[in-house]
């Protein structure tokens, strides 16, 4: 019953209603709050929860180890400090270039409109990113058109943050159509978990702007469990897939989350109901507070070669890690490190 009422209410209406406190969450989900409240406070002072309740209404109740609620509530652990695990696991202050420019791979850049997100998830690679010093104001196009002009090898241009479908169809069609005038850029991605927390982003606006752009669009959602795909997500998915939209998914391998085989099974087929594909399995990004997220590189290599002998070729997504520096992500299957 929970679901319809998200069904009919509007995606900004939903964006404007998060969830930010944990006791609501734990109340909402009908969880002691002294069972899992210890430490959660002030794991979210640090990194506030964020949530939309649509999002909620896919956890199941009761359930303390809920795949998504996993996801997204704070923790005790993520105070913890852990080797290796730092503030800037990719290297981006180095790639940033000029505010909203993070320029790391060859033939593409990505920019960072907004810091906003319509969900904190906790294993976040950017959680500790400083966006306010980075978003590019309209003052800042020219030197991002001139930026990009001085870059020949340059062809496409990623949308992320933050998560650019938490910005109004009006200034998404700004910068579409801005990047739509450079006539070397040919390729528009747009990295969004949106579509998976709040379904109803996909409006008829939003699929109006995409389809009807110069630009190649490739959606990548941010998926990584199947119960996060109920038929209203998946149909919402679709009408993307109908105006020959490419949506992609991508998911990142979390401890206690998805770190089955048959899990990762079970996303890539529902993935496939909705006409999305399989695009990458991440190896968790080393940021610090999401160490209890991580696994031992044994257990993912088995995990992956499961994945392997019970799904066709065109299902398995590609296991990679990003490591700063690098020009491109970084096969893992097979490799004795991670």
């Amino acid at each position: 019953m929970i679901n319809y009422l998200y069904q009919e209410q509007n995606w900004q209406s939903q964006l404007s209603d998060l969830i930010t406190d944990p006791r609501e969450l734990l109340n909402i989900l009908e969880l002691s709050e002294q069972q899992l409240l210890s430490g959660a406070l002030l794991a979210s002072n640090q990194f506030k929860l964020r949530i939309p309740r649509a999002f909620v209404a896919k956890m199941q109740k009761g359930n303390p180890l809920d795949p998504l609620l996993l996801q997204v509530l704070p923790h005790h652990l993520e105070l913890e400090d852990h080797p290796g695990f730092v503030t800037d696991p990719l290297g981006e202050e180095q790639a940033n270039q000029q505010p909203g420019v993070l320029h790391k791979y060859k033939s593409r850049f990505l920019l960072t409109l907004t810091g906003a997100c319509a969900v904190h998830c906790r294993y976040c690679f950017r959680r500790h990113f400083p966006y306010q010093e980075n978003l590019p104001k309209t003052e800042d196009w020219d030197n991002i058109r001139n930026y990009i002009e001085s870059q020949p090898d340059i062809n496409e241009v990623i949308l992320s943050g933050g998560d650019p479908l938490t910005l109004s169809n009006r200034k998404l069609n700004i910068w579409i159509e801005r990047l739509a005038s450079i006539p070397q850029i040919k390729f528009l991605r747009i990295h969004s978990r949106v579509p998976i927390v709040i379904p109803n982003r996909v409006d008829e606006s939003l699929i109006s702007l995409l389809k009807n752009s110069r630009l190649r669009i490739i959606l990548v959602v941010h998926s990584n469990h199947a119960s996060e795909l109920d038929d209203f997500t998946c149909s919402q998915l679709a009408k993307l897939v109908e105006q020959n939209i490419t949506v992609l998914n991508q998911a990142v391998l979390l401890n206690g989350v998805n770190n089955s085989a048959q899990v990762l099974v079970d996303l890539s087929y529902r993935l496939f109901d909705a006409g999305v594909m399989p695009y990458y399995l991440h190896v968790l990004d080393k940021v610090k507070g999401a160490h209890h997220f991580d696994l031992m590189p044994q257990d993912i290599d088995h995990i992956y070669k499961e994945l392997l002998a019970n799904l066709p070729g065109y299902l398995v997504p590609k296991l990679v890690r990003e490591i700063a520096g690098e020009k491109n992500k970084t096969p893992l299957f097979g490799v004795s490190t991670y």
